[in-house]
């Protein structure tokens, strides 16, 4: 069992990203192939959960597209992520805000978070 935790943890590539938890909103900057073709699609919304930690860690990211819910879950050490803006940090009280699936309009805000050190 060590030499798979040793493998996960110390061998694979886990990217430097800014320091986010459930609650934030985020950009996220993902690579898309199409053809022979590359660009990068930015896909903001709240961050619903992040799950797992080291190499294994994802996060799950809600945005509304028109009345419709879109969810995405991103792992973290992907390649594929070039980078994460952390446009605004929310004051939740929960670790995982799956209660936000249910809520629209004014009660689907979350109030921010007031950093008195920038990070």
């Amino acid at each position: 069992m060590d030499a798979i935790k040793f493998v996960e943890n110390d061998l694979s590539p886990v990217n430097k990203f800014p320091s986010f938890k459930s609650g934030d909103t985020v950009v996220v900057h993902y690579k898309i192939k199409e053809g022979s073709k590359e660009r990068i699609q930015q896909f903001q919304g709240t961050v619903l959960q992040r799950k797992n930690s080291g190499a294994n860690e994802t996060f799950t990211v809600r945005k509304m597209s028109g009345n419709i819910g879109v969810e995405r879950i991103f792992p973290i050490a992907s390649p594929f992520i070039d980078k994460i803006d952390v446009v605004k940090h929310g004051r939740v009280k929960r670790a995982r805000i799956y209660y936000l699936r249910d809520l629209t309009g004014k009660s689907a805000r979350i109030k921010e978070r007031r950093r008195t050190t920038e990070e």
